[in-house]
Parts: C-alpha cells; sequence; structure tokens
C-alpha cells in the first residue's frame, strides 16, 4: 500500500515492497533442502571465508525472496 509523504507541501506517494527477508536457521543444509523440496528457485548458494554462507530462494510467482545461511544474521534460529 501506498505510503504518503509531505514534502515542500507537495505528497509524494512511495511504493513500498518487501524484497529480501533473512531467516535465521540453525541448519544451513537441512533449511536448504526443506525450500527446494516446497518448490522455491535456489538462486544462490555462496560459501566465503571464515565460515560464512549466504543461500538465497525465491518463492514461485514471488517477486520476494529470502535468504538463509551462516553469518547472515545475528539473530536466533526459530
Amino acid at each position: 500500500m501506498p505510503v504518503g509523504i509531505r514534502h515542500r507541501e507537495e505528497l509524494t506517494i512511495v511504493d513500498l515492497k518487501i524484497e529480501v527477508i533473512v531467516l535465521p536457521v540453525s541448519d544451513v543444509d537441512r533449511a536448504k533442502e526443506f525450500y527446494k523440496r516446497v518448490g522455491f528457485r535456489e538462486d544462490v548458494d555462496y560459501a566465503g571465508a571464515e565460515g560464512f554462507r549466504v543461500v538465497h530462494f525465491t518463492p514461485p510467482g514471488s517477486a520476494a525472496s529470502i535468504i538463509i545461511g551462516d553469518g547472515v544474521t545475528d539473530a536466533a534460529p526459530g
């Protein structure tokens, strides 16, 4: 839903969209298999230095995506 912002006596419409959601998981490989099984498209599986890993999925027909991995958030899994 558009949100109105007043700026210099004009109303500017800003179209807000969710594009990516980061989901903390305790087991990346297990979560990856789950999302693949339910039909999400795997876009990226990247492993970097010091155990960093990011896996990017897009649900069928969606403009929004999810990211799971190790080192992508400090939030607790679950």
